[in-house]
Protein backbone atom coordinates (compact mmCIF):
# COMPACT_ATOMS: atom_id res chain seq x y z
CA UNK A 1 0.00 0.00 0.00
CA UNK A 2 1.18 3.43 -0.81
CA UNK A 3 1.88 5.77 2.07
CA UNK A 4 -0.02 9.30 1.26
CA UNK A 5 3.70 10.97 1.32
CA UNK A 6 4.76 8.94 -1.62
CA UNK A 7 2.03 9.86 -4.08
CA UNK A 8 3.62 11.96 -7.61
CA UNK A 9 -0.14 12.59 -8.92
CA UNK A 10 -1.68 14.69 -5.84
CA UNK A 11 -4.89 15.35 -7.97
CA UNK A 12 -5.45 12.31 -10.54
CA UNK A 13 -9.19 12.50 -8.94
CA UNK A 14 -9.09 15.97 -10.80
CA UNK A 15 -10.58 17.98 -7.78
CA UNK A 16 -8.24 20.40 -7.26
CA UNK A 17 -7.22 23.41 -10.45
CA UNK A 18 -5.02 22.76 -12.87
CA UNK A 19 -3.65 26.05 -13.79
CA UNK A 20 -0.23 26.76 -13.21
CA UNK A 21 -0.15 28.40 -9.85
CA UNK A 22 -2.37 25.65 -8.57
CA UNK A 23 0.25 23.01 -9.70
CA UNK A 24 3.06 24.85 -8.68
CA UNK A 25 1.39 25.04 -4.92
CA UNK A 26 0.92 21.25 -5.60
CA UNK A 27 5.05 21.41 -6.18
CA UNK A 28 5.51 21.29 -9.84
CA UNK A 29 7.60 23.60 -11.06
CA UNK A 30 10.20 23.34 -7.49
CA UNK A 31 13.34 23.38 -7.73
CA UNK A 32 13.65 23.29 -11.70
CA UNK A 33 16.26 25.43 -12.21
CA UNK A 34 18.54 23.53 -10.09
CA UNK A 35 17.51 20.02 -11.72
CA UNK A 36 18.35 21.96 -15.23
CA UNK A 37 21.91 22.88 -13.74
CA UNK A 38 22.70 19.33 -12.80
CA UNK A 39 24.92 17.26 -15.67
CA UNK A 40 22.97 15.03 -18.47
CA UNK A 41 24.80 12.16 -17.19
CA UNK A 42 23.91 12.70 -13.62
CA UNK A 43 20.73 13.43 -14.60
CA UNK A 44 20.45 9.78 -16.58
CA UNK A 45 22.75 8.03 -13.69
CA UNK A 46 19.66 8.84 -11.12
CA UNK A 47 16.93 7.58 -13.13
CA UNK A 48 19.22 4.43 -13.97
CA UNK A 49 19.38 3.88 -9.97
CA UNK A 50 15.95 4.65 -9.60
CA UNK A 51 14.89 1.42 -11.32
CA UNK A 52 11.96 3.27 -13.62
CA UNK A 53 10.68 1.29 -16.31
CA UNK A 54 8.77 2.79 -18.74
CA UNK A 55 5.02 3.11 -18.06
CA UNK A 56 4.09 3.00 -21.64
CA UNK A 57 4.04 -1.11 -21.44
CA UNK A 58 7.00 -2.48 -22.77
CA UNK A 59 8.89 -1.80 -19.17
CA UNK A 60 12.14 -0.89 -20.72
CA UNK A 61 14.65 1.06 -18.63
CA UNK A 62 14.48 4.71 -18.63
CA UNK A 63 17.72 5.40 -17.81
CA UNK A 64 19.16 2.78 -20.25
CA UNK A 65 16.72 4.44 -22.89
CA UNK A 66 18.31 7.82 -22.93
CA UNK A 67 22.20 6.70 -22.41
CA UNK A 68 21.49 5.14 -26.01
CA UNK A 69 21.06 9.06 -26.92
CA UNK A 70 24.38 10.59 -28.25
CA UNK A 71 26.58 12.53 -26.20
CA UNK A 72 27.34 15.33 -28.60
CA UNK A 73 24.35 15.68 -31.09
CA UNK A 74 25.21 18.38 -33.84
CA UNK A 75 23.07 20.67 -35.65
CA UNK A 76 23.07 18.48 -38.63
CA UNK A 77 21.48 15.94 -36.41
CA UNK A 78 20.09 17.42 -33.29
CA UNK A 79 18.69 15.41 -30.35
CA UNK A 80 14.37 15.11 -30.10
CA UNK A 81 11.94 14.31 -27.45
CA UNK A 82 8.88 12.59 -28.15
CA UNK A 83 6.00 11.96 -25.53
CA UNK A 84 3.71 9.46 -26.64
CA UNK A 85 -0.17 10.26 -25.44
CA UNK A 86 -1.51 7.85 -28.26
CA UNK A 87 -3.32 6.11 -25.26
CA UNK A 88 -5.62 3.78 -27.40
CA UNK A 89 -5.20 0.10 -25.62
CA UNK A 90 -8.93 -1.08 -25.05
CA UNK A 91 -9.09 -1.03 -20.97
CA UNK A 92 -6.91 1.81 -20.46
CA UNK A 93 -7.29 5.29 -19.53
CA UNK A 94 -4.55 6.56 -17.11
CA UNK A 95 -2.86 9.00 -19.36
CA UNK A 96 -5.96 10.81 -19.95
CA UNK A 97 -6.77 11.79 -16.47
CA UNK A 98 -2.49 12.54 -16.12
CA UNK A 99 -2.93 15.27 -18.73
CA UNK A 100 -6.70 16.67 -17.69
CA UNK A 101 -5.74 16.93 -14.04
CA UNK A 102 -1.96 17.29 -13.80
CA UNK A 103 -0.80 18.96 -17.35
CA UNK A 104 1.95 20.28 -15.65
CA UNK A 105 3.87 17.49 -14.74
CA UNK A 106 4.49 16.32 -17.93
CA UNK A 107 5.95 19.64 -19.53
CA UNK A 108 7.94 20.13 -16.71
CA UNK A 109 8.98 16.44 -17.08
CA UNK A 110 9.33 16.85 -20.72
CA UNK A 111 11.97 19.84 -20.04
CA UNK A 112 13.82 17.89 -17.22
CA UNK A 113 14.10 14.72 -19.90
CA UNK A 114 15.28 17.00 -22.61
CA UNK A 115 17.91 18.68 -20.68
CA UNK A 116 19.08 14.86 -19.63
CA UNK A 117 19.31 14.13 -23.46
CA UNK A 118 20.53 17.32 -25.05
CA UNK A 119 17.49 17.57 -26.83
CA UNK A 120 15.81 21.42 -28.03
CA UNK A 121 12.40 20.21 -29.08
CA UNK A 122 10.14 18.28 -28.41
CA UNK A 123 6.62 17.16 -28.98
CA UNK A 124 3.81 15.35 -27.26
CA UNK A 125 1.58 13.15 -29.75
CA UNK A 126 -1.84 12.88 -28.63
CA UNK A 127 -4.70 10.32 -30.10
CA UNK A 128 -7.42 12.16 -31.78
CA UNK A 129 -10.09 11.00 -29.67
CA UNK A 130 -8.42 13.23 -26.71
CA UNK A 131 -9.66 16.79 -28.29
CA UNK A 132 -10.44 18.00 -25.00
CA UNK A 133 -6.94 16.77 -23.71
CA UNK A 134 -5.59 18.42 -26.42
CA UNK A 135 -6.75 21.75 -25.84
CA UNK A 136 -5.74 21.35 -21.71
CA UNK A 137 -2.22 20.55 -22.62
CA UNK A 138 -1.85 23.02 -25.37
CA UNK A 139 -3.62 25.77 -22.68
CA UNK A 140 -0.77 24.47 -19.90
CA UNK A 141 2.11 25.36 -22.62
CA UNK A 142 1.12 28.56 -23.13
CA UNK A 143 1.18 29.00 -19.18
CA UNK A 144 5.04 27.44 -19.14
CA UNK A 145 6.00 29.57 -21.67
CA UNK A 146 3.90 32.98 -20.56
CA UNK A 147 5.81 32.34 -17.19
CA UNK A 148 9.34 31.74 -19.00
CA UNK A 149 9.46 28.01 -17.87
CA UNK A 150 10.02 27.03 -21.74
CA UNK A 151 11.36 28.27 -24.40
CA UNK A 152 14.80 29.95 -25.18
CA UNK A 153 15.51 30.43 -21.49
CA UNK A 154 13.77 27.99 -19.80
CA UNK A 155 13.27 28.51 -16.31
CA UNK A 156 16.40 31.32 -16.47
CA UNK A 157 18.70 29.12 -16.84
CA UNK A 158 19.65 30.14 -20.56
CA UNK A 159 18.68 26.91 -21.68
CA UNK A 160 16.73 26.60 -24.90
CA UNK A 161 13.44 23.67 -25.51
CA UNK A 162 10.68 24.43 -27.52
CA UNK A 163 7.33 21.81 -26.92
CA UNK A 164 4.50 21.04 -29.00
CA UNK A 165 1.42 19.08 -29.63
CA UNK A 166 0.92 17.12 -32.17
CA UNK A 167 -3.04 15.62 -32.39
CA UNK A 168 -2.87 12.22 -34.11
CA UNK A 169 -6.22 10.88 -36.27
CA UNK A 170 -7.68 8.25 -34.02
CA UNK A 171 -5.05 4.72 -35.55
CA UNK A 172 -4.01 2.62 -32.81
CA UNK A 173 -1.02 1.42 -34.21
CA UNK A 174 0.17 5.05 -34.02
CA UNK A 175 0.47 4.28 -30.12
CA UNK A 176 3.86 1.89 -31.59
CA UNK A 177 7.05 4.83 -31.20
CA UNK A 178 8.22 4.45 -34.90
CA UNK A 179 4.61 4.49 -36.12
CA UNK A 180 3.97 7.40 -34.16
CA UNK A 181 7.63 9.03 -35.65
CA UNK A 182 6.16 8.30 -39.16
CA UNK A 183 2.75 10.12 -37.94
CA UNK A 184 4.60 12.80 -36.54
CA UNK A 185 6.57 13.33 -39.98
CA UNK A 186 3.05 13.32 -41.72
CA UNK A 187 3.71 9.69 -43.35
CA UNK A 188 1.84 6.68 -43.34
CA UNK A 189 1.35 5.20 -39.64
CA UNK A 190 3.21 2.39 -39.86
CA UNK A 191 6.09 0.75 -37.78
CA UNK A 192 10.17 0.94 -38.91
CA UNK A 193 11.80 -2.09 -39.18
CA UNK A 194 14.47 -2.30 -36.14
CA UNK A 195 17.19 -2.31 -36.65
CA UNK A 196 18.16 0.12 -38.69
CA UNK A 197 15.32 2.13 -37.13
CA UNK A 198 16.01 2.25 -33.35
CA UNK A 199 14.80 6.03 -32.54
CA UNK A 200 17.95 6.68 -30.50
CA UNK A 201 20.08 6.13 -33.87
CA UNK A 202 17.43 7.38 -36.28
CA UNK A 203 14.36 8.48 -35.00
CA UNK A 204 12.39 11.60 -36.32
CA UNK A 205 13.38 13.66 -38.88
CA UNK A 206 16.60 10.75 -39.10
CA UNK A 207 17.44 12.16 -35.86
CA UNK A 208 18.25 10.42 -32.65
CA UNK A 209 15.04 10.46 -30.68
CA UNK A 210 13.94 9.36 -27.27
CA UNK A 211 10.01 8.23 -26.94
CA UNK A 212 8.79 7.79 -23.27
CA UNK A 213 4.74 7.42 -22.15
CA UNK A 214 2.86 10.39 -20.38
CA UNK A 215 2.97 8.79 -17.12
CA UNK A 216 6.99 8.19 -17.49
CA UNK A 217 8.25 11.45 -18.23
CA UNK A 218 5.37 12.72 -16.00
CA UNK A 219 7.04 10.79 -12.72
CA UNK A 220 10.67 12.37 -13.94
CA UNK A 221 10.60 15.55 -12.15
CA UNK A 222 9.49 13.97 -8.71
CA UNK A 223 12.12 11.17 -8.82
CA UNK A 224 15.37 13.58 -9.19
CA UNK A 225 13.89 16.08 -6.13
CA UNK A 226 13.20 12.97 -4.21
CA UNK A 227 16.01 10.97 -5.41
CA UNK A 228 16.64 7.24 -6.69
CA UNK A 229 16.44 5.68 -3.07
CA UNK A 230 12.90 7.01 -2.34
CA UNK A 231 11.75 5.70 -5.50
CA UNK A 232 13.68 2.17 -4.80
CA UNK A 233 12.04 2.13 -1.57
CA UNK A 234 8.43 1.57 -3.08
CA UNK A 235 7.43 -1.79 -4.54
CA UNK A 236 9.76 -4.94 -5.46
CA UNK A 237 13.46 -5.14 -6.79
CA UNK A 238 13.23 -4.21 -10.25
CA UNK A 239 9.86 -3.75 -10.41
CA UNK A 240 10.55 -0.26 -8.48
CA UNK A 241 8.42 2.91 -7.84
CA UNK A 242 4.72 4.04 -7.82
CA UNK A 243 2.08 3.28 -10.38
CA UNK A 244 -1.14 4.73 -12.01
CA UNK A 245 -3.86 1.75 -12.33
CA UNK A 246 -6.98 1.70 -14.44
CA UNK A 247 -9.54 -0.44 -12.63
CA UNK A 248 -12.78 -1.12 -14.87
CA UNK A 249 -15.32 -3.87 -15.60
CA UNK A 250 -17.40 -5.88 -13.14
CA UNK A 251 -16.09 -3.68 -10.14
CA UNK A 252 -18.25 -1.23 -7.95
CA UNK A 253 -15.82 1.30 -8.26
CA UNK A 254 -14.00 2.03 -11.82
CA UNK A 255 -11.24 4.40 -11.21
CA UNK A 256 -7.49 5.03 -12.05
CA UNK A 257 -5.73 4.91 -8.73
CA UNK A 258 -1.93 5.65 -8.07
CA UNK A 259 -0.16 2.51 -5.69
CA UNK A 260 3.05 0.61 -5.18
CA UNK A 261 4.08 -1.41 -7.61
CA UNK A 262 4.19 -4.94 -6.37
CA UNK A 263 0.53 -4.44 -5.15
CA UNK A 264 -1.50 -7.86 -4.27
CA UNK A 265 -4.32 -7.70 -7.60
CA UNK A 266 -7.13 -9.32 -5.18
CA UNK A 267 -5.60 -5.83 -2.64
CA UNK A 268 -5.58 -3.08 -5.41
CA UNK A 269 -9.51 -4.66 -6.32
CA UNK A 270 -10.82 -4.44 -3.35
CA UNK A 271 -9.18 -1.42 -1.78
CA UNK A 272 -9.87 1.05 -4.77
CA UNK A 273 -12.27 -0.83 -6.76
CA UNK A 274 -14.61 -1.00 -4.14
CA UNK A 275 -14.30 -4.94 -4.70
CA UNK A 276 -15.75 -7.52 -7.99
CA UNK A 277 -19.30 -6.97 -8.61
CA UNK A 278 -21.00 -9.65 -6.24
CA UNK A 279 -18.34 -10.14 -4.14
CA UNK A 280 -14.64 -12.22 -4.95
CA UNK A 281 -16.71 -15.79 -5.18
CA UNK A 282 -18.07 -13.84 -8.20
CA UNK A 283 -14.80 -13.41 -10.05
CA UNK A 284 -14.45 -14.95 -13.36
CA UNK A 285 -11.08 -13.85 -14.75
CA UNK A 286 -9.37 -10.46 -14.64
CA UNK A 287 -7.10 -8.92 -17.71
CA UNK A 288 -4.24 -7.30 -15.36
CA UNK A 289 -2.29 -4.95 -18.14
CA UNK A 290 -4.60 -3.81 -20.67
CA UNK A 291 -6.54 -6.12 -23.66
CA UNK A 292 -3.54 -7.00 -25.37
CA UNK A 293 -1.83 -9.08 -22.45
CA UNK A 294 -3.20 -12.75 -21.53
CA UNK A 295 -6.23 -13.14 -19.43
CA UNK A 296 -5.77 -14.85 -15.81
CA UNK A 297 -8.38 -17.07 -13.81
CA UNK A 298 -9.09 -16.67 -10.34
CA UNK A 299 -7.53 -18.87 -8.98
CA UNK A 300 -4.04 -16.80 -10.30
CA UNK A 301 -5.68 -13.57 -9.05
CA UNK A 302 -5.93 -14.41 -5.94
CA UNK A 303 -2.57 -14.03 -5.02
CA UNK A 304 -0.50 -12.70 -7.90
CA UNK A 305 1.36 -9.53 -7.34
CA UNK A 306 0.80 -6.37 -9.80
CA UNK A 307 3.98 -5.81 -11.06
CA UNK A 308 6.38 -6.73 -14.24
CA UNK A 309 7.99 -9.97 -13.30
CA UNK A 310 5.25 -11.15 -10.91
CA UNK A 311 2.17 -11.21 -13.96
CA UNK A 312 5.23 -12.21 -16.63
CA UNK A 313 5.76 -15.75 -14.50
CA UNK A 314 2.07 -16.15 -14.63
CA UNK A 315 2.43 -16.06 -18.42
CA UNK A 316 0.52 -12.58 -18.50
CA UNK A 317 1.97 -9.22 -18.06
CA UNK A 318 1.82 -5.97 -16.24
CA UNK A 319 1.43 -3.95 -19.63
CA UNK A 320 -0.80 -0.29 -19.26
CA UNK A 321 -1.70 -1.72 -16.09
CA UNK A 322 -5.13 -1.73 -17.69
CA UNK A 323 -7.59 -4.04 -15.03
CA UNK A 324 -10.42 -5.36 -16.06
CA UNK A 325 -12.30 -7.36 -14.36
CA UNK A 326 -15.01 -10.00 -15.93
CA UNK A 327 -17.18 -11.97 -13.51
CA UNK A 328 -19.40 -14.65 -13.54
CA UNK A 329 -21.82 -13.49 -15.71
CA UNK A 330 -18.94 -13.09 -18.83
CA UNK A 331 -19.20 -14.79 -21.92
CA UNK A 332 -15.98 -15.10 -21.87
CA UNK A 333 -15.24 -16.44 -25.23
CA UNK A 334 -17.53 -13.65 -26.57
CA UNK A 335 -15.13 -10.85 -24.47
CA UNK A 336 -12.17 -12.44 -25.99
CA UNK A 337 -13.60 -12.58 -29.70
CA UNK A 338 -14.60 -8.65 -29.18
CA UNK A 339 -10.49 -7.86 -28.06
CA UNK A 340 -10.16 -10.37 -31.59
CA UNK A 341 -11.99 -7.98 -33.86
CA UNK A 342 -10.51 -4.74 -32.17
CA UNK A 343 -6.81 -6.20 -33.05
CA UNK A 344 -8.22 -7.27 -36.91
CA UNK A 345 -9.17 -4.12 -37.27
CA UNK A 346 -6.38 -1.98 -36.05
CA UNK A 347 -3.78 -4.20 -38.07
CA UNK A 348 -1.62 -2.03 -40.43
CA UNK A 349 -1.85 -4.66 -43.04
CA UNK A 350 2.22 -3.86 -43.13
CA UNK A 351 3.26 -7.50 -42.18
CA UNK A 352 1.93 -10.56 -43.64
CA UNK A 353 1.55 -12.77 -40.43
CA UNK A 354 -0.67 -9.55 -39.09
CA UNK A 355 -2.65 -8.48 -41.64
CA UNK A 356 -4.21 -11.85 -42.35
CA UNK A 357 -3.31 -14.13 -39.23
CA UNK A 358 -5.61 -11.35 -37.29
CA UNK A 359 -8.43 -11.63 -40.13
CA UNK A 360 -7.70 -15.87 -39.18
CA UNK A 361 -7.93 -15.47 -35.56
CA UNK A 362 -11.11 -13.46 -35.23
CA UNK A 363 -12.70 -15.85 -37.97
CA UNK A 364 -12.59 -18.94 -35.87
CA UNK A 365 -13.07 -17.55 -32.43
CA UNK A 366 -16.49 -16.00 -33.48
CA UNK A 367 -17.61 -19.60 -35.10
CA UNK A 368 -16.35 -20.59 -30.94
CA UNK A 369 -18.91 -17.90 -29.53
CA UNK A 370 -21.44 -19.19 -31.86
CA UNK A 371 -20.76 -23.21 -31.15
CA UNK A 372 -20.01 -23.57 -34.72
CA UNK A 373 -16.78 -24.84 -34.82
CA UNK A 374 -14.96 -28.39 -34.21
CA UNK A 375 -12.61 -29.18 -31.06
CA UNK A 376 -9.62 -29.49 -33.09
CA UNK A 377 -9.77 -26.07 -34.35
CA UNK A 378 -8.80 -25.30 -30.86
CA UNK A 379 -5.51 -26.46 -31.63
CA UNK A 380 -5.79 -25.05 -35.25
CA UNK A 381 -6.75 -21.44 -33.30
CA UNK A 382 -3.25 -21.71 -31.09
CA UNK A 383 -0.98 -22.97 -33.71
CA UNK A 384 -2.14 -19.79 -35.61
CA UNK A 385 -1.38 -17.08 -32.53
CA UNK A 386 2.33 -18.25 -32.65
CA UNK A 387 2.90 -18.53 -36.26
CA UNK A 388 2.05 -14.65 -35.81
CA UNK A 389 3.48 -14.06 -32.38
CA UNK A 390 7.22 -12.46 -32.91
CA UNK A 391 6.67 -12.68 -36.37
CA UNK A 392 6.01 -8.86 -37.17
CA UNK A 393 7.45 -5.76 -37.32
CA UNK A 394 5.91 -4.12 -34.41
CA UNK A 395 4.08 -5.71 -31.62
CA UNK A 396 0.44 -5.55 -32.44
CA UNK A 397 0.64 -9.24 -33.84
CA UNK A 398 1.71 -10.38 -30.01
CA UNK A 399 -1.22 -8.40 -28.99
CA UNK A 400 -3.54 -10.20 -31.24
CA UNK A 401 -2.06 -13.56 -30.00
CA UNK A 402 -1.88 -13.15 -26.42
CA UNK A 403 -5.61 -12.69 -25.46
CA UNK A 404 -6.30 -15.56 -27.29
CA UNK A 405 -3.70 -17.91 -25.89
CA UNK A 406 -4.86 -16.83 -22.52
CA UNK A 407 -8.22 -17.93 -23.20
CA UNK A 408 -7.05 -21.42 -24.76
CA UNK A 409 -4.42 -21.98 -21.73
CA UNK A 410 -7.35 -21.20 -18.74
CA UNK A 411 -10.64 -21.69 -20.36
CA UNK A 412 -10.66 -24.16 -23.13
CA UNK A 413 -12.82 -26.58 -20.77
CA UNK A 414 -15.42 -23.77 -21.80
CA UNK A 415 -14.53 -23.76 -25.54
CA UNK A 416 -15.56 -27.51 -25.72
CA UNK A 417 -18.55 -27.12 -23.21
CA UNK A 418 -19.37 -24.44 -26.25
CA UNK A 419 -18.30 -26.59 -29.21
CA UNK A 420 -20.01 -29.98 -27.73
CA UNK A 421 -18.73 -33.39 -29.59
CA UNK A 422 -18.23 -31.59 -32.99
Amino acid sequence: MLQANDHIFINLDGKLETDLKSAMKRGDWSETEQLLKRTPDDLIDTIKKSGLRGRGGAGFPTGVKWSFMPKNPTPEKPSYLVVNADESEPGTCKDRDIIRYEPHKIIEGALVTACAIKAHLGYIYIRGEYYREAEILERAIAEAYSAGLLGANACGTGYSFDFHVHRGAGAYICGEETALLNSLEGKKGMPRLKPPAFPAVYGLYGGPTVVNNVETIAVIPTILRRGADWFLSIGKPNNSGTKVFCISGHVNKPCNVEEAMSIPLRELIEKHGGGVRGGWDNLLAVIPGGSSVPLLPRSICDDVLMDFDSLKAVQSGLGTAGVIVMDQSTDIIAAIAKLSRFYMHESCGQCTPCREGTGWLYRIINRMVEGNARKSEIDRLLGLTKQIEGHTICALGDAAAWPIQGLIRHFRHVIEERIGSA
